[in-house]
């Protein structure tokens, strides 16, 4: 089985190989071409989709973009494939644009096995007249994750750590309006963002031009911040779960702490049906069926990749001390102390990316 940091050095390779060739790198990754999944990179990896490979003897196509607001002007600009791969702040935005079809949940095997907590996310998987839009499939965290060997437990037991002066040029944050948002709302005591008040909102942004004064980069993807922290730039970062993941296994010593006072933020992402999908619509249920119901996956994800599986039955699969190591031994505890990334108004959501372009200029 491929480890993620040697699909992480293949997919390095891969972009490489694109732009000194100016092919796109998903024409190296073709596959199943009556699947095209749109994608972030790096879910490519068949791992993921195991059955899906033994049924039909190979991968779907994948292509890929870089954030959700590309792919929301990408699809909005006549782009077509089968499947994509939003996550919980952007679903309902692409529904209200007309760019999905309904799920027909009896066509996806373990439907009713999935985690109740991350169901009942508002405005998220299911509308008010029951119709399914979406099926969460990976959920993290973005925590706090810091060097062990320069940075004192104690110093970093609340996210105000973000603002010490100690820390000046040592900080990375996502070059993510939601993640640097999230971040702020919990900083000031805010769990859910979607009730944020314009006093609230101010508080936020002073928060993270705060934080602005100790950044040394913004990083825009996992292999940007796991070479950050890995190679000494930072050593103190608002980062994904796989950060940590992938540099604990290579023996680095790094962690994320989940505990700080104010909590952590969590994202829901899994798979929509496009509308107009040109390709296979069995091969698009199979694909849905094949990643939500196989143990395989979930084991895969959880202990290479530290994310959550959506699928409380998968979940039961893996071994309960790599969940505890994880922190998902006990779902049900773990998402009642978080932020989720709940769909945000499109006036709030507007609102913060004007800001945080400020934030990042110096403004």
């Amino acid at each position: 089985m491929t480890t993620f940091r040697q699909f992480l050095k293949h997919s390095v390779a891969l972009g490489l190989a694109g732009a000194l060739t100016g092919l796109p790198t998903a024409a190296a990754l073709a596959a199943d071409g009556d699947l095209v999944i749109f994608d972030w990179s790096g879910y490519e990896e068949p791992s993921f989709h195991p059955r899906y490979v033994e049924k039909h003897g190979d991968s779907p196509t994948f292509t890929f973009f870089g954030d959700e607001d590309e792919a929301f002007e990408k699809l909005r600009s006549g782009f077509r494939a089968d499947l994509g791969h939003p996550c919980s702040q952007s679903v309902a935005k692409w529904r209200d644009a007309g760019l999905l079809q309904p799920l027909d949940t009896a066509r996806i095997e373990g439907w009713d096995d999935l985690l109740p907590g991350i169901m009942a996310m508002k405005d998220l998987a299911t509308t008010a007249d029951g119709t399914a839009w979406f099926m969460p499939w990976d959920w993290g965290n973005t925590s706090l994750t810091y060097n062990t060997e320069k940075v004192a437990a104690e110093d970093v037991t609340s996210l105000k750590a973000f603002t010490d002066p100690k820390f000046k040029d040592r900080v990375s944050l996502p070059d993510n309006v939601d993640d640097a948002f999230a971040l702020a709302s919990l900083a000031i005591g805010l769990k859910d963002w979607t009730q944020m008040t314009d006093e609230q909102f101010a508080e936020a942004a002073d928060f993270l031009r705060e934080v602005h004064k100790n950044v040394r980069l913004y990083w825009t993807d996992s292999t940007e911040i796991v070479q950050a922290l890995g190679g000494g730039e930072v050593d103190l970062a608002w980062a994904w779960n796989d950060a940590a993941t992938q540099l604990s296994a290579e023996g680095q010593p790094f962690a994320m702490n989940k505990d700080t006072a104010e909590g952590i933020s969590t994202w829901v992402c899994g798979y929509v049906l496009l509308k107009d999908a040109p390709g296979s619509l069995d091969k698009a249920y199979d694909f849905l069926s094949a990643v939500n119901a196989d143990p395989e996956v979930a084991k895969y994800i959880v202990s290479d990749w530290g994310y959550g599986h959506g699928n409380a039955r998968a979940m039961e699969a893996v071994d309960p001390e790599v969940l505890a190591e994880k922190g998902y031994l006990d779902v049900d505890a773990f998402v009642d102390k978080t932020l989720f990334q709940s769909p945000l108004s499109p006036e709030l959501k507007l609102r913060m990316i004007d800001e945080f372009e400020k934030i990042k200029a110096g403004y």
